[in-house]
């Protein structure tokens, strides 16, 4: 457009030039090119507003639009719809110029009067309607009239009757703003748009002459960007229109978005002139893609076309987000309800009412039908009629205009709906309505200018009645309280498409968006007022708490995958970055959306295996006490004083401590308990087996020293015996002490081991210490069990010897057992273990050993009355020596002549001194 703007200008200026001296052509006259143009809406005054608005749109072709430019020297306005609502902006506009000419605060000496022309929404005819605006038309006068309509070059500048404007009001479209504001800007003529959002036209250095009472659309930007973030919208497809207009705010909609993880599926531009193929691409784009919400950034007339052929192709389950260039266009609907159900868009504040406009609206007398070509075509076009003697000469196209009926004089606007009429939406028009008044104010202002004070040079003052364009311009810039830029604070309605039950459109504001307002709070919704349809878009699902998004390499920041959170993080929103890892005594829940205080494990009373293993202890220990009271009961008979009775009831004593030692390893382990716990565990044990060792050391040596005169018996008595335990436990108890003292055990929090679970055990402080405890007890054992494997072969009498064997394999076999067990398992299990190595080596000291000399107490007392008579004769022998615990006579054969058979008992007994 803009190339053929240019050339158009430039066969203007030859045309010019290239007059004859002389002529209407010549240089030093102004010369009217192309038709006389007489389609607008013209009221005189002082001072005259110009105003230009789309009053047709969607082109049929703009390259024949083109020629005609070229071939005839005009612009011709051939386009095929009426805009009904562009009408109204225009009656509007009419309606607060009378409205300001009847006040009598505002301009009383001044009346103002209009001169609206139509765009028809591009650039070459708009260029061409504002060139009258501000130039004005020649007219031909009655007798030459046929003559000037059809060579308007005949008529010069002196014919031009109209009052010129000094400031437009328009146009609608950005673009065309634009291409308006490069062409006057160099003549300083204001221009005050209702309804161009484009940010471009922000540029005050670029665009100084303009202003407009439409907000920006970077205020409309942020608001969509606000709003499919508010609903989670994060994959949505852009398009608009090939203009300056939908390219810059779709530029900044993909700037914006990135800030709330929005991303764009695709963005797309089609042309204005949408033809099948175009629609065809466009179509395809949005049908291949998975995203269901799409913003369009057009205006209504490319809207509708792309609707059909949504319709043709059977598409549906699109949410439609609209700019507020049609985000009110209740001409959609008509054709497309079903697509357009749950529509949102942002539109500009709606005014409640403005006083008086719908009875202006609605009161169109015959004789301004008739004189007004605009509104003879929409009086035609609104009830199919064709008006006798219409002034109508516009062309839609292919048409029938000469086939319709003449119209019947009694039609009514309230008998049928028309955008023109309905003042339920007072958007655009208040913006216009607003415009006018800017344009009043500020010619009140210069009214009001005292010389001396003015802000022209010098203080000086203009002439509100004839005043130069720049001027006013200059009185506006004033008068505007707007932001830096020139805009108007924004302030949007967030409307949605909803259906009656009679099936037509009701815009339901469910929102609004507030820019002067902090930015958590400027957008506000009533999301229980909203209808759409039920639909999802976003590239990929959000992440659950207790995942993170991993981003797919290539794809958008919309596209990624969810992985779970590793051992031991959380994350507890929705699309996390990043997990956190938990404190060391906290450990995630199965959904790994909370960090919870981790178990807290110790071998308790409370639980089944702690009182299992305390209920065995106790029993160890019992049946322990009681076996000392049997023998202490049965301490008189020959059983238990043959059985080395001193070390038996020792034994006995120090079994009760290692059951109880047991306990000590229940409950939750402290630093005390720690210390205590070890030692007393080897401390005891090393008792028992020094027990052992004593008595299988006597048994032994009073069998073994053979050799006539031997005197070595007289070390094993009892006080020997006693020193011999005491000696071999001080050993335990000085290695005991040197591990308290130099790294004793103590109480500690494991949380490595299970990541889980805090394990509160008690630790070693010196693996040396620990594995010198238990090896001590292995050295005692091993010599316990050598003593008695050599007295395994003595006389059947002595056969204690085989049952401490017995007993001492059996402790191998556990504590053999336990060293592994030990070192693979841990907390409360490692406890366990420890206790039951205790209790299996104590229960087998205690049944190998005593559980025989209980049974003839207990159950076979006759044995033990045989056995005092079989070795009465030995008894009274043996004087003045305590051999009677050395040889252990509980173990003779009850058999008669049992002294004489055996050989090597004679021999012993004879070496007994009488």
């Amino acid at each position: 457009y803009f190339m053929a703007l240019l050339a158009a200008k430039l066969l203007m200026f030859l045309s010019v030039i290239s007059g004859k001296p002389g002529s209407a052509a010549a240089l030093d006259n102004c010369v009217f090119l192309g038709e006389e143009e007489k389609n607008s809406l013209y009221e005189d005054g002082d001072v005259v507003v110009g105003g230009l608005f789309p009053l047709h749109y969607s082109p049929v072709s703009s390259v024949a639009a083109y020629r005609i430019v070229f071939v005839h020297g005009i612009f011709l306005c051939i386009y095929g719809v009426f805009s009904s609502r562009a009408l109204r902006w225009m009656q509007t506009m009419t309606f607060a110029i009378k409205e300001i000419n009847q006040r009598s605060d505002l301009l009383p000496q001044i009346k103002l009067g209009f001169h609206i022309r139509d765009s028809c929404d591009d650039i070459p005819v708009s260029l061409r309607a504002a060139l009258l605006l501000v130039n004005g038309q020649p007219e031909s006068v009655s007798g030459d009239e046929s003559l000037g309509k059809h060579n308007g070059s005949n008529l010069g500048c002196a014919a031009i009757n109209r009052t010129v404007s000094s400031v437009i009001i328009g146009d609608a479209a950005s673009g065309v703003s634009m291409a308006l504001l490069r062409s006057l800007g160099s003549f300083h003529i204001p221009l005050v748009s209702y309804f161009a959002s484009c940010s471009c036209l922000s540029n005050q250095k670029e665009f100084p002459t303009f202003m407009r009472t439409m907000p920006s659309d970077t205020f409309q930007v942020r608001a969509l960007a606000r709003l499919v973030s508010y609903f989670s919208w994060t994959w949505v497809g852009v398009i608009g229109v090939e203009s300056d207009y939908a390219r810059f705010a779709i530029q900044l909609f993909l700037q914006e978005s990135v800030q709330y993880g929005v991303c764009a599926a695709y963005t797309y531009f089609y042309p204005v002139v949408l033809s099948q193929h175009a629609l065809d691409e466009l179509l395809d784009v949005i049908q291949m893609s998975s995203s269901k919400v799409i913003i369009n950034f057009s205006s209504e007339s490319e809207m509708q076309r792309i609707l059909r052929e949504v319709q043709r192709r059977n598409i549906s389950g699109l949410q439609w987000i609209a700019s507020e260039a049609w985000a009110t266009a209740k001409s959609l609907w008509e054709k497309s309800a079903d697509l357009l159900k749950g529509t949102l868009g942002f539109a500009i504040r709606r005014a409640a009412v403005i006083p008086g406009l719908k009875q202006h609206l609605t009161c169109l007398s015959p004789s301004h039908i008739h004189e007004s070509a605009f509104l003879a075509e929409f009086w035609e076009e609104t009830f199919k009629c064709r008006l006798n003697g219409s002034v109508n000469s516009h062309s839609h196209g292919v048409g029938s205009y000469l086939d319709r009926p003449l119209c019947e004089g009694t039609e009514d606007l309230s008998d049928v709906y028309s955008p023109y009429s309905d003042v339920t939406q007072l958007r655009v028009s208040y913006n216009v309505y607003k415009a006018v008044y800017l344009v009043a104010h500020a010619l009140q202002d210069m009214s009001n200018c005292k010389v001396g004070k003015g802000p022209f040079l010098h203080g000086t003052c203009a002439d509100p009645k004839s005043f130069k364009p720049w001027q006013v311009r200059l009185i506006l810039g004033e008068k505007i309280n707007f932001d830096q830029n020139g805009d108007p604070i924004a302030y949007y309605d967030l409307l949605n498409w909803q259906k009656r039950p009679d099936g037509s459109l009701h815009l339901v504001k469910v929102g609004f968006y507030d820019a002067s307002m902090l930015a958590g709070r400027s957008l506000v919704i009533n999301d229980s007022a909203i209808q759409w349809p039920a639909f999802r878009s976003v590239c990929s699902d959000s992440c659950p708490p207790g995942s993170r998004i991993v981003r797919r390499k290539g794809e958008p920041i919309c596209c990624y995958d969810c992985v779970p959170c590793a051992e031991g993080e959380v994350s507890n929103m929705t699309d996390s970055l990043e997990c956190l890892r938990c404190s060391e005594d906290t450990w995630p829940n199965n959904e790994r959306n909370l960090c919870i205080p981790k178990t807290i494990e110790y071998l308790s009373y409370h639980e089944f295996m702690g009182i299992l293993l305390c209920v065995a202890s106790l029993l160890g220990a019992c049946l322990s006490i009681s076996i000392i009271a049997t023998f202490y009961t049965y301490k008189d008979t020959p059983l238990v004083r043959a059985n080395n009775m001193e070390l038996s009831f020792l034994l006995l004593v120090f079994l009760v401590v290692c059951f109880l030692v047991g306990l000590l390893f229940i409950g939750k382990p402290s630093d005390w308990l720690c210390r205590i716990r070890y030692p007393a565990f080897g401390i005891s044990f090393a008792l028992c087996i020094s027990c052992l060792l004593a008595k299988t050391a006597v048994v032994l040596m009073a069998f073994r020293a053979t050799l006539p005169g031997s005197n070595v018996m007289k070390w094993f008595g009892a006080k020997q015996q006693r020193a011999s335990v005491l000696l071999g436990t001080a050993v335990q108890v000085i290695i005991c002490l040197i591990w308290l003292l130099t790294s004793p055990p103590h109480a500690t929090s494991n949380t490595h081991y299970h990541s889980a679970t805090i394990i509160i055990e008690c630790v070693t402080g010196s693996e040396v210490g620990f594995w010198c405890v238990l090896g001590y007890i292995g050295i005692l054992a091993c010599m316990c069990f050598v003593m008695a494997f050599l007295a395994r072969k003595l006389p059947d009498n002595f056969n204690e010897a085989k049952f401490i064997t017995f007993s001492m394999l059996i402790f191998f076999a556990v504590w053999v057992t336990f060293i592994p067990v030990y070192v693979s398992t841990a907390g409360k299990y490692t406890v366990a273990v420890h206790i039951f190595a205790v209790l299996a080596s104590a229960f087998g000291l205690l049944f190998c050993i005593f559980a025989p000399k209980c049974y003839i107490l207990m159950l076979k007392p006759e044995k033990n009355r045989e056995l005092m008579y079989a070795g009465i004769n030995v008894i009274h022998t043996a004087q003045n020596i305590n051999m009677l615990n050395v040889i252990n006579l509980a173990s003779l054969k009850l058999s008669g002549n049992f002294l004489a058979r055996n050989a090597r008992t004679k021999h012993i007994m004879a070496r007994i001194p009488m």
